[in-house]
């Protein structure tokens, strides 16, 4: 046994694998969230000077670019494993939050957030195919959704860290401390080294089972796809332009960072318990009660006082970024385990094209007409998702099977 191993025998080595993932990701979407309480501050910097546009422009440039290397980094995993690269990337992620932090003009910002932006391209897509694959026999749903959970705990940290640093500090310490703390905890993660389940690499295997993959389920990982990128549009657009709009219903920069966390706070909820409940109910019910619960709610929010807004971000969160857990959770549904890297980055990268387009756009709106009107169309345009859902209804095994005996019926099918 490993020296780390030997340190926590209690646990198996597919636990193992999911705390590996879920540890990183929670440093993950910390890097990548902690721009959304300090967005407001970097609009007001009289070196930056940003519009609505160029704020929502280095949202998208920052999510996007984690978004580009995806697709690349799910072919090479085949062949090297996923463990040196998604400790890797989000090294490389760290670094780019320092240099964001030293970053002058807007010129500087957007390239820097750029570069360390490519980074996250391992997270996703690598930890949650070691996860789907180490849950094979069961309770995947469950443990990808335990995934999603520790990624919005570092969410929860980014409004928390900007109270208790950028109110008092500024935003660029904010980005040098989350940056230096991640590039000296993230390599310790090494100790989970040859104790974790990593993708055997075998050529030949992968290429026999493409081969033998069958065309219904990649029409139905289509369809997953797309949904994906419209659920991940509507929920980068809100983290990013709700903030402004409770700046125009007169709160303070601390009301707005504890909101924030209350909307988060509901998202880890809604993550944890949708992947437990999709075993159980299925995915097109799921997507129609959380996106269903999503565009009413951000058309509340609208007319809303103050103090209504606390009950309303917690259950806004739990709409907005429960169904993650459900698409993510029915990928291998469709795709081999074999062909998980690929696959899992071909899905992130079509869901990070919907956090990196939808913000910018609605920027763009926002600077022509209003944060309130801004908000009033994501309401109306989250509702597509929900006839857009019925269409992965009809690719699925049996739409009422629970997770394990969808993954049985899939299994037969792949041995004929």
């Amino acid at each position: 046994m490993t020296r780390f191993g030997s340190m926590f025998p209690q646990f198996s080595q597919r636990r193992r694998t999911l705390a590996f993932a879920s540890v990183n990701h929670v440093w993950s979407d910390l890097f990548y969230a902690m721009l959304i309480p300090l967005l407001p501050l970097m609009k007001e910097d009289p070196d930056l000077n940003l519009s609505f546009t160029q704020a929502g422009l280095i949202r998208t440039v920052h999510s996007g670019a984690s978004a580009v290397l995806q697709i690349p980094f799910g072919f090479l995993s085949e062949f090297t494993g996923e463990f040196w690269l998604v400790i890797g990337g989000n090294i490389w992620v760290a670094g780019g939050m320092v240099g964001i932090a030293l970053a002058s003009n807007f010129p500087f910002l957007f390239g820097i957030t750029l570069i360390g932006g490519l980074g996250g391209g391992t997270q996703h897509p690598l930890a949650s195919g070691m996860v789907s694959r180490a849950y094979e026999t069961g309770s995947r749903s469950t443990a990808v959704g335990t995934v999603n959970f520790a990624g919005d705990l570092g969410k929860m940290a980014a409004p928390i860290l900007a109270w208790l640093i950028a109110r008092p500090f500024g935003w660029r310490a904010t980005c040098k401390f989350v940056g230096i703390a991640g590039m000296a905890f993230i390599p310790l993660l090494a100790l989970f080294r040859k104790t974790i389940l990593e993708n055997p690499s075998s050529s030949e295997s992968i290429v026999t089972e493409f081969q033998e993959s069958e065309s219904v389920r990649m029409a139905g990982f289509i369809n997953l796809s797309v949904l994906g990128f419209l659920d991940s549009a509507v929920r980068a657009a809100a983290l990013t332009f709700l903030p402004f709009l409770m700046l125009e219903k007169g709160m303070g920069v601390s009301q707005i960072f504890a909101m924030l966390f209350l909307l988060l706070a509901g998202g880890a909820v809604g993550k944890l318990v949708l992947g437990w409940l999709d075993e159980r109910y299925g995915p097109v019910t799921l997507i129609w009660a959380t996106k269903g619960l999503t565009a009413l709610l951000l058309l509340a929010s609208i007319p809303a006082p103050n103090f209504a807004m606390v009950p309303l971000l917690i259950a806004l969160g739990i709409g907005l970024n429960g169904t993650s857990s459900v698409l993510y959770a029915n990928v291998p549904v469709f795709v081999p385990p074999k062909l998980r890297g690929r696959s899992y980055g071909f899905f992130y990268t079509t869901n990070e094209a919907g956090a990196a387009i939808a913000p910018a756009l609605y920027g763009i709106l926002a600077d022509i007409v209003s944060i309130r009107t801004t908000i009033f169309a994501m309401g109306l345009i989250t509702s597509i998702m929900l006839p857009t859902s019925l269409l992965v209804r009809r690719h699925l095994v049996n739409p009422g099977q629970t997770d394990s005996k969808r993954l049985m019926s899939m299994n037969r099918r792949d041995s004929v």
